[in-house]
């Protein structure tokens, strides 16, 4: 069923959404500074409805969040473990570029996003039917809670469990009773083969590296009655460290039927003699959930050069 690929941009006329057609996604793998104009242009030429970032724009990479700020599109986004890179730990500290007493390159990321910035809040889309609810912003992964200090000076939590609750306590507070959440890092419990969605794919191989305040946190929204037919996140890139021979598996159906899906397609900008294509993930969600996910790679006169089919209902 190919609903995604709209040719004309988003109007004023479409404010008010046709609740019986599906609203169309776009998904923004992890950046890593590979963003320029023709990635504005190509989210307007889509006419998407809605862009989820997942973070890792770059190291601290303010210019790069300054240009990601000004897409004029509906988007929520979360900031990754890169966008801390010299905050969180011990080592960036030691190897951080800028005065610290003079600057502080992680509160400019979330200035600059401003109400786009979802990490521990939400952003409301009403015309849209839906909230978008961002979990532990900055996140590593993995079963250890890190950064102790950092998280505690920042958001004031200090353990999972404070952290799910700060979750949760914004989706129930959500406007809408239809939530997706986006994460940085997904959510245990997708797996724990090094392929799967937040798999350890590096020595020791194998261990679910997926974040456990996100996982109670979407049980417990489910439990006070929201829906969530999407998590979105990227973090654990699709090319996988202990093999050459396949790829990170990017889709997750719970039996419940919420689709879990890592955007995370690394580099998202490839460079050859003959062309350049920048790739997106297109999302089509209708009342009955998630119908298609569709990986797309764009040429810089805005068509689209290859499609590939990660997740169909049908």
């Amino acid at each position: 069923m190919a609903v995604l690929y709209g040719s004309s941009p988003v109007t004023s006329s479409m404010t008010q959404m046709n609740l019986n057609r599906p609203i169309n996604i776009a998904v923004v793998g992890d950046v890593h500074d590979l963003w320029d104009s023709v990635d504005q242009m190509a989210l307007q030429h889509l006419g998407v409805d809605l862009v989820l970032l997942v973070g890792d724009f770059g190291n601290e990479s303010i210019e790069t969040v300054r240009a990601i700020a000004s897409l004029d599109l509906p988007k929520a986004a979360i900031l990754g473990n890169h966008d801390a890179w010299y905050s969180a730990t011990d080592w960036g500290l030691k190897k951080c570029p800028y005065d610290r007493t003079q600057e502080d390159w992680v509160q400019a990321q979330m200035d600059l996003l401003t109400e786009a910035n979802v990490g521990y809040g939400k952003r409301d889309f009403p015309e849209l039917d839906l909230s978008v609810v961002g979990s532990r912003p900055f996140s590593w992964g993995g079963p250890v809670w890190k950064n102790a200090e950092f998280y505690r000076q920042r958001f004031g939590v200090t353990t999972f469990e404070a952290s799910t609750a700060r979750i949760v306590s914004t989706a129930k507070d959500a406007a809408s009773q239809r939530v997706i959440f986006l994460g940085h890092n997904g959510p245990t419990g997708l797996g724990d083969a090094p392929e799967d969605p937040c798999g350890k794919d590096w020595q020791p191989i194998g261990g679910d590296h997926g974040d456990p305040d996100l996982q109670a946190a979407i049980a417990q929204t489910k439990a006070a009655g929201k829906q969530v037919p999407l998590v979105v996140f990227g973090h654990m890139h699709h090319h996988l460290l202990h093999t050459k021979a396949r790829l990170r598996t990017p889709v997750y159906k719970g039996s419940d039927g919420t689709v879990y899906f890592n955007g995370a397609r690394v580099p998202r900008i490839l460079k050859t003699d003959a062309e350049v294509l920048h790739n997106f993930s297109l999302v089509s969600l209708t009342a009955q959930g998630v119908i298609e996910i569709a990986l797309i790679w764009i040429d810089q006169e805005l068509h689209i050069r290859e499609q590939e089919v990660l997740y169909s209902l049908s």
